[in-house]
């Protein structure tokens, strides 16, 4: 729930207050009753997947997003084990994994 309460608002029409999101997608490790109740108790609708049953249950579509962006970054060696100790450092490497990884993109569909 921590990390629930550390998400920043979405930011939505100019001058129209800022909301949450309104769904939270997570795996089985988060089925718990007590998670469910309290995302619920903050306007967050909870899409877990449930202990116990098959895979199937449609999560993988949309995780799949992130876990592909994770693979990307794991191209460069650098970002694959952090070895600066300074964030600012890591992160100007992230930034620019980024960047490379959206100009590859771009340079494929344009050909």
């Amino acid at each position: 729930m921590p990390l629930v309460e550390k998400i920043p608002p979405l930011r939505g029409i100019r001058g129209r207050p800022r909301q949450r999101p309104k769904r939270i997608y997570a795996d089985r490790g988060y089925d718990y009753d007590c998670y469910r109740r309290d995302l619920r108790a903050k306007g967050i609708t909870p899409v877990i997947a449930r202990r116990g049953v098959d895979h199937g249950s449609g999560l993988g579509t949309r995780r799949w997003v992130v876990e592909q962006t994770i693979a990307l970054l794991h191209w460069f060696r650098r970002l694959r084990i952090r070895w600066e100790i300074r964030d600012d450092i890591h992160e100007a490497f992230l930034t620019l994994a980024c960047a490379i990884i959206c100009w590859r993109r771009l340079q494929r569909s344009k050909s």
